[in-house]
């Protein structure tokens, strides 16, 4: 089986679902979309002074943003610390599921991880395909950023996305097995991962670097898997 064409068929149906969700909800109107003006501006002053003339942060605009889902995009870390420090939710997610502390998470994004974080980022809040943020910082070799999740114990290392992943599982096959993902699997099975947990057709991440020879990564999983 070609996993890369199960992870694009899976990318079209999420889409198409979240389409269809969207489009059943109640139409988010726009309010106060001046402020998205200033972020796309860049302006760092004025949405200081649009903050503190506010008493509601989480206003959205056509895509369902709100002022910090916008900074986030843009990767603007003082805007998103501005936004953050005046109480903005780093958990509030947009038309397409993305929430900042999600979005940061899989693109890298280490220092607005770390104020969503310290801002009391929701693990339970999932994107659409119902993965983690560390799911697919692990995918594309974010290496700090899966370090500055695994910090804390309780966050969900074993969760299993829609596709049926976990973020060692999704390391593992959609990747090329370079030195970042060796990083990132090494970190998962000392975060003690469960490295036996298999995708929806039985095959573990074990089975999976064997059939693409990631021969670092499979004395790694062998090792794991022996401790067991």
């Amino acid at each position: 089986m070609n996993y890369r064409i199960t992870y694009l068929v899976a990318l079209l149906i999420s889409s198409l679902c979240t389409f269809t969700a969207c489009s059943q909800e109640k139409t988010m109107e726009p309010t106060n979309t001046g402020v998205f003006d200033i972020i796309a501006a860049k302006n760092t002053n004025k949405l200081e002074q649009w903050i503190s003339s506010q008493k509601n942060l989480e206003v959205r605009n056509e895509k369902g943003e709100t002022p910090l889902m916008a900074a986030t995009y843009l990767n603007n870390l003082p805007m998103v610390k501005l936004l953050i420090n005046a109480g903005a939710s780093v958990n509030a997610q947009d038309k397409i599921l993305n929430s900042p502390f999600l979005y940061a998470g899989a693109s890298g994004y280490l220092d607005i991880v770390r104020l969503c974080l310290k801002a009391g980022a929701d693990y339970k809040i999932f994107n659409r395909y119902n993965g983690t943020a560390l799911i697919p910082a692990c995918e594309k070799g974010h290496v700090e950023v899966v370090a500055e999740l695994l910090k804390d114990k309780a966050y969900p290392i074993n969760h299993v996305n829609r596709l049926g992943w976990t973020a060692l599982l999704e390391a593992v096959i959609l990747s090329d097995g370079n030195s970042k993902q060796v990083q990132i699997i090494k970190m998962l099975i000392e975060a003690g991962c469960d490295v036996n947990i298999a995708d929806k057709d039985g095959v573990t991440a074990l089975a999976h670097a064997r059939r693409q020879n990631f021969k670092e990564i499979i004395t790694l999983l062998e090792n794991a898997s022996s401790k067991k």
